[in-house]
């Protein structure tokens, strides 16, 4: 019999706030995590907005104080994994190291630390890089770090699939929990927020000028946004010995790719409806079972309407009584994060029976018609859930999440 995997514990580091309470709180009621593009001048774009994690001090969640050592996409990593090991109630101490490990998935990874590089270089001179900053720069040092914090000795991988990341890292640790290698699971992603980034979706013309209105008709593109979320991830045959508070179970996942373009989503939705119906036949459920979908929603032209028809493929007539937003609306487009984040929104739809909006929703769609659960939340049972995520390069993901009912 096939080991059930459930989830113990939830961290989350986002533009609407830090900690799995508060963000939860802000994120059914709502609230937009935009802001003014500070770090750099954006007076050459068009564009000067993004989503920033704010009040975040990384000597709050660790007691070593080795924040001024390695990059932010590794402090929101771990502090994101910090708040999730505590909610989870797991002891450190009664881990076998050698069975923990680190799964998280990135789209940059440190890049903030290869601007830094660049700018000394263009300003100083080659001569004048610190080298301790070349060594902090490599992405595998994320789930390294999160290990050394930890002590875990098991496997520690980093998954760079860009926007389908999260979901991507989350599988893998399920699937490493299921063929016995590891006993318990730290899984997720994280990106802190880019100039390059920026720079890159605005040249793309990809970012919207003040909103994110995702499958509203008037939707002019994303916002870029920084954040991590971590899930501790465990074998269901462990958690009961400790009385372990459970958010749902993973019955499955799905992967793809569009093979068609690197930043195009194929027109059909093709990709995009090979991972969902991979996701229920892993899941061993039908369309008609799933109530709440977390969209990848990112509030570009092209996405949103290749999502809505593969949703459409897949689900048939049941699309339409499906309850599907995008937290994209509030957070920004957290990039390696983004389905993490998600994830962790899917788990506490699921735990307190509310799913959240997709605010900023002002006209509809013609092309978009499905229920996308405007700008208030709703109270609705929520027994599946399903969390989908793609990326440039075609790559697609879909999770499937379930109330845990023993």
């Amino acid at each position: 019999m096939d080991k059930r995997i459930v989830i113990t514990g939830l961290g989350v580091i986002s533009p609407i706030g830090n900690k799995k309470d508060a963000f939860w709180n802000a994120l059914i009621s709502g609230t937009s995590g935009v802001s003014d593009v500070t770090s750099f001048d954006t007076s050459v774009f068009k564009v000067h907005r993004g989503c920033f994690v704010k009040d975040f001090n990384y000597d709050d969640y660790v007691s070593n104080g080795s924040g001024r050592e390695i990059g932010k996409g590794s402090q929101f990593a771990i502090a994101a994994a910090k708040l999730a090991i505590e909610d989870s109630n797991v002891g450190l101490n009664s881990i076998d190291p050698e069975r923990a490990g680190v799964s998280i998935g990135t789209t940059a990874g440190e890049i903030q630390i290869l601007e830094k590089v660049n700018y000394v270089r263009h300003e100083k001179g080659d001569d004048s890089v610190d080298p301790n900053l070349f060594l902090k720069h490599p992405c595998v040092n994320m789930p390294s770090n999160i290990s050394i914090e930890f002590g875990f000795k098991g496997p520690s991988t980093i998954i760079p699939t860009a926007c389908a990341a999260g979901n991507y890292a989350i599988g893998y640790a399920c699937d490493l929990i299921k063929l016995g290698r590891t006993d318990i699971m730290l899984a997720g992603g994280s990106d802190p927020f880019s100039k390059v980034a920026f720079v890159g979706f605005s040249r793309l013309n990809a970012i919207a000028p003040d909103i994110c209105q995702p499958f509203d008709k008037n939707r002019k593109g994303l916002l870029v946004g920084e954040g991590a979320g971590m899930l501790v991830l465990e074998s269901l045959e462990e958690p009961p010995a400790r009385n372990a508070n459970i958010y749902a179970e993973i019955l499955g996942y799905g992967l793809s790719c569009d093979g068609y373009h690197i930043t195009i989503p194929h027109p059909d939705g093709n990709g995009v409806t090979s991972a969902m119906e991979k996701a229920l036949t892993s899941a061993k459920i039908k369309p008609e079972d799933v109530q709440y979908m977390s969209a990848h929603g990112t509030g570009t032209v092209a996405n949103d309407k290749a999502e809505t028809i593969s949703i459409k493929k897949v689900f048939g007539e049941h699309a339409k009584n499906l309850a599907i937003s995008s937290i994209k609306s509030m957070l920004g487009h957290t990039m390696g994060a983004a389905s993490a984040i998600e994830a962790i929104a899917c788990a506490l739809a699921i735990k307190d029976g509310v799913v959240p909006p997709t605010i900023n929703h002002e006209t509809k769609d013609p092309e978009c018609d499905l229920d996308f659960v405007p700008n208030v939340k709703r109270e609705m049972q929520v027994d599946i859930a399903m969390n989908n995520a793609y990326a440039f390069g075609g790559n697609n993901s879909s999770l499937i999440l379930k109330k845990f009912t023993g």
